[in-house]
């Protein structure tokens, strides 16, 4: 027989005692009223029968208004926790010394302030790197390229990256416009080394999780790293750039320094209503000493 638990208390009336009692009136289902808006119940209970038919049983409003504040209070409070997390921020940029004007740029661009980090350089030329600001569970982009001098810019990229990653760092991305031994990308003579595959495990082992460098001397250097590396180009920059001054292809020459650059000047060049090409004869005499031996114009 299905019944509605209805409760209530009453205060006993007997002046020996102030405590309330608790009472239970059941119902029978074909009881209820129509006026209490009665509502199904979500709970579990064995299926029982009324007439041959299995029944649904009920609860009265005042419960259910209970239940739905209780429901509406769980359900709202992840959003409001996740509306405030979508306003912390944690993306930081911090700049190394090689170019702090291009990380200004770049955190300026972004609407984001530089992190603050202290560089300095001991007496016998060791490099001493300290973040002055928690980045704990932050996205962290270190802009530091590798110009020269060479050797003292990719140090300090690599204890920016060890300091950022024993301070719990999330991600650490390091942002290098010029890639330093990128040219050591093959052998050219016997016995030498790869620098470049060299440097992009020390990145690599530093604790980096991804790298962003522009215009790489060759697309294999890419193959060096054991993380994903953005290889970004200047090309779009510099055809935008020619396109708002007005400058007819008529009136350019694309020059490639080298042989090796042929297959990236023509590429410039059709996208510039396939300009003329002229490709430099290029002839090393020594270490650090080339000679212009002819320049001549090419045919797309």
């Amino acid at each position: 027989m299905s019944s509605l638990l209805h409760h209530s208390y009453c205060s006993s009336s007997s002046p020996l005692t102030s405590r309330s009692s608790l009472k239970l009136n059941f119902f029978p289902s074909s009881r209820i009223p129509a006026s209490q808006n009665a509502v199904r119940c979500n709970l579990v209970e064995p299926l029982k029968y009324e007439n041959g038919k299995p029944y649904t049983p009920y609860l009265s409003s005042t419960t259910t208004d209970q239940a739905t504040a209780t429901t509406t209070t769980t359900t709202t409070t992840p959003s409001i926790s996740h509306s405030e997390n979508a306003h912390d921020t944690r993306l930081r940029i911090f700049s190394g010394t090689a170019n702090p004007a291009l990380s200004q740029e770049i955190a300026c661009y972004m609407g984001l302030e530089l992190g603050r980090i202290k560089i300095k350089r001991f007496a016998d030329g060791e490099i001493y790197v300290q973040l002055q600001e928690s980045v704990r569970g932050c996205d962290v982009y270190l802009v530091q390229p590798t110009c020269p001098p060479a050797n003292e810019n990719l140090m300090e990229l690599l204890i920016m990256i060890d300091a950022c990653r024993r301070a719990s760092a999330k991600n650490i991305t390091a942002v290098i416009p010029y890639f330093g031994y990128a040219r050591a990308d093959r052998k050219t003579q016997g016995r030498e080394s790869i620098a470049a595959k060299l440097v992009a495990n020390l990145i690599t082992e530093a604790g980096a999780n991804r790298v962003l460098a522009c215009d790489l001397h060759s697309g294999q250097s890419m193959g060096y790293f054991d993380i994903p590396v953005d290889h970004v180009y200047g090309q779009p920059v510099i055809l935008d750039y020619l396109a708002s001054k007005y400058i007819c292809s008529d009136d350019l020459v694309v020059v490639s320094p080298d042989v090796g650059g042929v297959a990236r000047a023509r590429a410039f060049a059709k996208k510039l209503s396939d300009a003329p090409l002229a490709i430099v004869d290029k002839r090393r005499h020594g270490h650090n000493v080339a000679e212009v031996e002819s320049c001549q114009q090419g045919v797309l």
